[in-house]
């Protein structure tokens, strides 16, 4: 399949998976023991088959590992980092959009110089300079990620109810599924990272639909959020809210529970990224679902979908244990490496040629992906992690009442600081 440059990630953010907290280890420093590793991960639900099959093929070794929610996670590693009391590896996000973004810890010397591995030279253009420092990588980048609406599709068959086409379709089926009793879309809100995911999957359409050249007007002082086409992403997002395309109370509902309504079919669906579709299928095997681009306009040959790379993981520059670190770190970047993470999250590597069948449930996304109709998650490009943090906490304002759109945009634009 033809690979299309990605430039960027969410947050999520976006979103390679991101989750709730859980504990799969305890403490973090091993005291350099060359046959234990110790891991800090957001990828729930992936990362144990990856480290159950590293394992075997290196016998006598074991991680030990902690997986939390990307909230969570965000704010603890640095402090960890700079305490000295990082694991050996350590989930890190492509570019600068977060605290826990290649950037913003390769800056501070914190993570290990990767550029001699030999996948490395192997990853995409537009990946190595999201997982690059300064010409030198940071990052192991195993997957690529999308963002666009899942539909439960048992959930519709009983609900006689088809996915909309159209930005005006969407509002119908919105109204159409409250009448059922059904809402569309489920929205965990209640975690602080999952408020962007709607509004980035409109404003791939809605901004950089008609001028890709958004972000390089960004940089230049040329354009700003609250002045743009962003202004009416989020405007729609709002109205959707309104319109009752999600259960009561988003502020209320956690990223879990919302994956239980969408799981179980009490909403027909849920807005989010692909890795949310093997979440929903532990919790309903039987289930049938689809990922298709969230309808931001009237004209579907204008639509782009979020896609970019998937969080990735980073060895830590002071390990006792470096060796064995980067043997992990090339396990995951080896072709069973990476297509154990593409089946479990539902993605796609990120690297061509590893054999990976992707899950017909990712059939429109990988043709945007081919026909180059996707836009980078949003912040990654951003110049520092204030923008993307000021967006999220100014959307769970807007939730409770407390704050407008044209105030949280405003926002936005007091914190973007290009060459930060």
């Amino acid at each position: 399949m033809k690979r299309r440059r990605l430039t960027g990630l969410v947050a999520a953010s976006t979103a390679a998976a991101v989750l709730a907290a859980c504990s799969g280890g305890t403490r973090a420093d091993t005291g350099g023991d060359p046959d234990t590793l110790t891991l800090a991960s957001v990828d729930q639900g992936s990362i144990e088959a990856v480290v159950k099959a590293f394992e075997k093929v290196n016998p006598g070794v074991k991680v030990r590992f902690t997986t939390s929610g990307a909230d969570q996670y965000q704010q603890q590693i640095r402090t960890k980092l700079a305490s000295g009391t990082a694991p050996d590896v350590m989930s890190v996000w492509p570019g600068n959009g977060n605290p826990a973004a290649t950037h913003v810890l390769a800056e501070p010397g914190y993570l290990l110089d990767l550029s001699d591995q030999p996948w490395s030279a192997r990853l995409p253009a537009a990946m190595e300079s999201v997982a690059q420092y300064k010409g030198k990588t940071y990052n192991a980048i195993f997957g690529q990620n999308g963002i666009g609406a899942v539909y439960n599709q048992q959930a519709l068959d009983k609900a006689d109810l088809t996915p909309p086409g159209t930005w005006t379709e969407l509002l119908d089926f919105c109204a159409a599924a409250a009448r059922k009793g059904t809402p569309a879309f489920a929205l965990g809100n209640q975690d602080n990272w999952v408020t962007q995911i709607v509004l980035y999957a409109l404003v791939a359409t809605t901004v950089y639909g008609p001028d890709r050249d958004f972000d390089r007007k960004m940089r230049a002082g040329q354009v700003t959020f609250a002045d743009s086409e962003w202004a009416t992403a989020l405007d729609k997002y709002v109205r959707m809210e309104k319109a009752g395309c999600f259960q009561k109370k988003p502020l209320g509902t956690s990223y879990e529970a919302s994956q239980e309504l969408a799981a179980t079919g009490r909403t027909l669906g849920i807005v989010q990224g692909n890795w949310v579709i093997a979440l929903l299928k532990n919790k309903n095997p039987t289930g049938e679902y689809t990922l298709k681009p969230l309808p931001a306009t009237d004209d579907p040959a204008g639509f782009l979908m979020p896609a970019a790379a998937g969080a990735g993981y980073g060895v830590n520059a002071k390990t006792k244990n470096q060796q064995l670190a980067l043997k992990f770190v090339d396990f995951v970047m080896s072709d069973e490496g990476m297509n154990l993470f593409a089946g479990k999250q539902g993605g796609l590597p990120s690297l061509s040629g590893t054999g990976y069948a992707a899950d017909p449930s990712l059939a429109d996304l990988s043709t945007f992906i081919e026909d180059d109709r996707t836009v980078p998650f949003m912040d990654m490009l951003w110049p520092n992690p204030k923008v993307q943090q000021t967006m999220l906490s100014g959307l769970q304002e807007i939730f409770s009442g407390q704050s407008t759109p044209e105030k949280v945009l405003k926002a936005m634009d007091a914190v973007y600081e290009p060459g930060d």
